[in-house]
């Protein structure tokens, strides 16, 4: 208590009192004394107050313009913004009447049993029938990492229970090859251009994101087709995924499963080479 009530008695550090006792004992402190020192300290105090009344003046001059310029950069923003989200709802357009040109071009031959089935095999038209509905999920415990981290946020998660798309890859083939007539991922139609990749953690079907579950529907003969993948090198290679590493798949015999259409088919053509052919009639 001593020490606090001392520091209270005596604020001013003793040193600092004596020096100020020795500068007023020579007159050197307190206000200028002399008529020229006084007048230099008003002119001082006087151009210290235009400074400060000036930049005032000149920042409040200056605000509506700030504001002014900030709003145009603002109302540039949102018209380029708004100009933007146009042009895409254009391409959309556009994209979604090329693929029905597409579509009517692959109908032109007058509705025969060929075109039906150049319609079905390139996914320009949406199809229904019997088939099969496969469904891949994570391992349960990829989604906690089984120890408290998440797989998803690390670099090396090929043995944590992720599906990934090499996998869906052997999937879709595996079904193709047991007799399917047409397949979807999530909704995705699949054509014989379509690509299976993978973007970081994310699986991707024709440049488009997917997330798990991935449901796999397949129009073809249902119980044919769900054996026959079953027993296939690609249907035992996802009951060893589920075996060794947790990935869940079910899959079901469907009466009726719906695909969409393709959103978009490219359609290509073939001209044969005349060289060659000049060789060949020859």
């Amino acid at each position: 208590m001593s020490l606090i009530t001392n520091v209270m008695d005596h604020s001013l550090d003793d040193g600092y009192a004596e020096a100020a006792a020795r500068k007023e004992s020579r007159g050197e402190g307190g206000l200028p004394k002399t008529l020229r020192a006084k007048l230099g300290l008003a002119a001082g105090l006087v151009l210290a107050a235009l400074v400060v009344t000036v930049g005032a003046a000149q920042a409040r001059v200056a605000a509506p313009v700030v504001a002014k310029e900030r709003q145009e950069l603002i109302d540039r923003i949102d018209g380029e913004t708004s100009a933007a989200d146009k042009l895409e709802s254009d391409v959309d357009k556009l994209r979604d009447d090329v693929g029905a040109r597409q579509r009517a071009a692959l109908q032109q031959t007058g509705g025969s049993d060929a075109a039906d089935l150049v319609g079905v095999l390139s996914g320009a038209t949406a199809v229904h029938g019997p088939g099969v509905r496969l469904v891949v999920n994570d391992a349960k415990e990829a989604t906690s990492g089984g120890d408290g981290t998440n797989p998803r946020e690390t670099a090396d998660f090929s043995d944590t229970g992720r599906v990934r798309d090499r996998d869906m890859q052997r999937v879709v083939n595996g079904l193709w090859a047991s007799g399917a007539e047409a397949v979807s991922i999530n909704g995705q139609r699949l054509t014989a251009l379509s690509a299976v990749r993978a973007a970081g953690d994310a699986i991707l079907v024709d440049n488009k994101p997917l997330v798990p579950p991935y449901t796999v529907l397949a129009v073809g003969d249902g119980e044919r087709l769900g054996t026959r993948f079953q027993n296939s090198a690609d249907g035992l290679y996802l009951h060893a995924l589920e075996q060794n590493f947790g990935i869940r798949a079910t899959i079901s015999t469907e009466g009726d499963v719906r695909l969409p259409a393709a959103p978009s088919v490219i359609v290509r053509t073939a001209k044969p080479n005349a060289e060659k052919t000049e060789k060949g009639t020859s």
